[in-house]
């Protein structure tokens, strides 16, 4: 059985940096992806980011375009996400997703609060 979770969340001020990570278990992984997700209260689940495995390769969503930084320790299996000033506009519960062989899984995700 597939597994996330998430840590790294909390209340922070406006400007402030936070590092979320997402470990991943429960079975051997080759060729995937994993990313994050954010859905703010009354809002639906948004793109964030992504990084593939193999190369490395990333994705932002506009929002968070040179501010936010994907990252992956692939001996852990554990995705980062390092955010940069935060804004008013990213509190949200960020999820940890994982994409393999056609699958997508989940985390219970982990609650950013912004204050200004």
């Amino acid at each position: 059985q597939v597994q996330l979770v998430e840590s790294g969340g909390g209340l922070v001020q406006a400007g402030v940096s936070l590092r979320l990570s997402c470990a991943a278990s429960g079975r051997t992984f080759s060729s995937y992806a994993m990313g994050w997700f954010r859905q703010a209260p009354g809002k639906e689940r948004e793109f964030v980011a992504r990084i593939k495995w193999s190369g490395g390769r990333t994705y932002y969503a506009d929002s968070v375009k040179g501010r936010f930084t994907i990252s992956e320790d692939s001996a852990k299996i554990t995705v980062y996400l390092q955010m940069n000033s935060l804004n008013p506009g990213d509190p949200a519960v960020y999820y940890c997703s994982l994409n393999v062989d056609s699958m997508d899984y989940w985390g219970k995700g982990t609650l950013v609060t912004v204050s200004s």
